[in-house]
């Protein structure tokens, strides 16, 4: 069985873990894994530089939550995490008050950025970086291009980590820009795990800067519509909030309501000429299947708050049951 998630960072990586272990126990390899083969396409537009380093939120959240390194209060970054260097820069005058890099994260970074400096492709390096971890998953980034989300305001346009970070999402955005989206190309072996799943998967990530942003490379939204396998996707909104996060803010900007039928429909179904075949909401937006359902939309309510693994792989079995991939 081959499996597509195309993934932001804390919703997706959390997604993917709860996949993993219903994996793990349908279609077992007797070593605590699974035979299934599952791919991960992660946002890059998150990246940045900072200190000299190239951060990858994203990539990084994923790596780190299927690896069983990640601070699990905070859903991103590592646990037993110190800030030893970041206090330092401080008293020099230097670094960001509102983005703290953890030593440990440093750490991620520095090797990271020799890498890169070394002329490794950033798909190469995520694989150099993984081999540590074991994810149980391929893990790619959408492009091997640097491909940054910056915010426009009303006093200007700033990167997306500045906004949302720092700002918390309150200076109101006027609308997204993919920095160098037009230029990029889908990382080898993106087209090829959409074109070949079995089932793809968008699990409940930020629709506007996570998943819109994958979707903006050249090929990939036609790769996603033109693929033989069933997309089904998640909502991220759950009774008219998103679950974690401010994606009310990016929804806002770009004139979606935050409601699940909404993001649905922004999404747009393949046969119209969307990206998504079926759609799983939360039972408190119950009222949003009958109107879907009209549309042609598979879609179902069930609980969708990822609490714990064991709850995250009952939500991946509902999941690959509304297109009937269950294995």
């Amino acid at each position: 069985m081959r499996i597509t998630v195309i993934s932001g960072g804390v919703g997706g990586a959390r997604f993917t873990r709860g996949l993993l272990a219903l994996l793990a126990d349908r279609l077992p390899d007797g070593h605590g894994g699974t035979t299934a083969q599952v791919t991960v396409v992660a946002n890059t537009g998150d990246d940045m530089w900072l200190h000299g380093v190239r951060v990858c939120p994203d990539l990084d959240t994923l790596m780190y939550t299927l690896g069983g390194a990640v601070h699990e209060g905070q859903g991103w970054g590592r646990r037993e995490e110190s800030t030893t260097v970041a206090t330092d820069l401080a008293a020099y005058g230097l670094g960001w008050e509102w983005f703290t890099l953890g030593d440990l994260d440093l750490a991620t970074h520095l090797a990271r950025t020799e890498l890169l400096r070394r002329g490794l492709p950033l798909h190469r390096v995520v694989e150099h970086l993984a081999a540590r971890w074991r994810p149980g998953v391929r893990l790619l980034p959408m492009s091997d291009q640097e491909v940054e989300t910056h915010v426009v305001t009303d006093d200007g346009t700033i990167h997306f980590e500045e906004w949302w970070v720092r700002h918390r999402a309150a200076v109101p955005a006027r609308g997204f820009v993919q920095v160098g989206v037009e230029d990029a190309r889908p990382a080898p072996g993106v087209l090829e795990a959409l074109a070949d799943a079995d089932v793809v998967v968008v699990p409940p990530s930020n629709p506007v800067v996570s998943v819109g942003t994958v979707l903006g490379v050249p090929g990939v939204r036609d790769a996603l519509r033109s693929t033989a396998a069933p997309v089904v996707g998640v909502s991220p909104v759950v009774g008219g909030a998103p679950v974690r996060g401010m994606a009310d803010a990016c929804l806002t900007a770009i004139g979606v309501a935050t409601d699940a039928a909404a993001v649905a429909r922004h999404h747009g179904l393949r046969a119209t000429g969307g990206v998504l075949d079926a759609w799983l909401v939360d039972e408190a937006d119950a009222d949003a299947v009958g109107p879907l359902r009209a549309e042609g939309w598979r879609v179902q309510a069930a609980p969708t708050l990822m609490t714990d693994v064991p709850a995250t792989a009952a939500l991946a079995a509902r999941t690959l049951a509304l297109v009937d991939r269950m294995p």
